[in-house]
């Protein structure tokens, strides 16, 4: 394996770090301190830790509704099963209670993915020990069908919002890691697919402006439409992935992580279209919105370094604004990617 895919494996977890606040407290630093030879390895550790953690402060308990055949009353009496008991002989009641139970949506997509995780050959020994040794205490939770789980359904209150970092890495694995094979058993992949990441990068850098440049506010804010009437009727909402502002000088960031960032005809490499029209859309429509007094709007494609001949890196001039493209290396030490992103905003706003 190349140092750069060690290098690579260990900013996904500073990037899931900054994503998830969690990461940077103090039972996950030796998390940090570890060279990773997989991306496996890596979600199997933080999964490991974080359960282990989730162990020590008691597994999530929901009431669930149950249903059965018992000698003495609890709960309610179930009339047509209790009826079909009578005629059948049995001195046996039908009953339905509820009972708090472990065996909830939560620790089943938990109990689901570090199962697929134990199954995977490329998962470092010593975090399957780990696991193996936390699934003794999930023995009342049941595996379910990773393709059906409605991630968007999932809500977090007091009682269970430890979970929540948990439940966004198995998202990030069963949605972007996992393959079916030819008799229908599920595995997980090598790499997490493109849309995946995108999120993850996005949010990466949304969090990273947050924290590491207080100079800016940085948020991820709607624009509106710069309408003549007023009328927006079936109109897409315009949602910005990064928003940097320092008084009235704005800087609209597009987080965009592709496996090729041109896009190639006749031999004739070219940014990806869409991109290109989503930014100008979105800076001409804040420029708008922002009125006469004065006012400075600019916009920014910043993609994901490929291994790629060709990394875009222009400035162009449109209409009045200027809109940029980079790239950032993700593949070289964190301290360079912290460089490349607090000059951004140096280069836009000013030291």
């Amino acid at each position: 394996m190349t140092k750069d895919k060690s290098i690579f494996i260990k900013n996904i977890y500073y990037m899931l770090s900054y994503a998830f606040t969690v990461l940077n407290q103090g039972s996950y630093e030796d998390v940090a301190a570890e060279e990773f030879e997989n991306m496996h390895s890596l979600f199997a550790a933080i999964l490991a830790k974080g359960i282990g953690r989730q162990l020590k402060q008691g597994l999530y308990r929901e009431y669930l509704n149950q249903k059965e055949d018992i000698s003495v009353v609890r709960g309610k009496i179930d009339l047509p099963g209790t009826i079909q008991n009578r005629l059948a002989r049995k001195r046996v009641l039908t009953c339905e209670y509820d009972e708090l139970s472990e065996n909830n949506l939560l620790n089943q997509i938990l109990k689901t993915t570090v199962m697929l995780l134990l199954r995977h050959t490329d998962v470092d020994q010593k975090y399957k020990s780990d696991l193996k040794k936390e699934m003794l205490f999930f023995s009342n939770v049941e595996i379910i069908d990773p393709t059906a789980i409605r991630w968007s359904a999932i809500r977090f209150q007091r009682n269970n919002n430890t979970y929540c970092m948990l439940i966004s890495l198995c998202q990030l694995i069963l949605e972007g890691m996992l393959l079916t094979t030819d008799d229908g058993e599920y595995r997980l992949a090598s790499f997490v697919d493109e849309q995946r990441m995108n999120r993850l990068y996005e949010k990466f850098l949304l969090e990273y402006y947050a924290k590491e440049c207080p100079q800016v506010t940085a948020a991820a804010s709607q624009i509106r439409w710069a309408l003549d009437d007023g009328v927006g009727t079936m109109l897409p909402v315009m949602q910005s992935d990064i928003m940097l502002t320092k008084g009235r000088e704005i800087l609209i960031i597009d987080a965009k992580y592709y496996t090729h960032t041109t896009q190639a005809r006749y031999d004739v490499s070219t940014l990806h279209s869409a991109n290109l029209y989503q930014i100008f859309t979105y800076v001409k429509n804040k420029d708008t919105d922002l009125g006469e007094k004065p006012h400075k709007v600019s916009g920014m494609l910043l993609y994901a370094a490929t291994d790629e001949a060709i990394q875009p890196d222009n400035v162009y001039q449109m209409s009045g604004n200027k809109i940029s493209v980079k790239t950032l290396d993700l593949n070289c030490d964190f301290s360079e990617i912290s460089a490349q992103l607090n000059a951004i905003v140096d280069e836009h706003f000013g030291k």
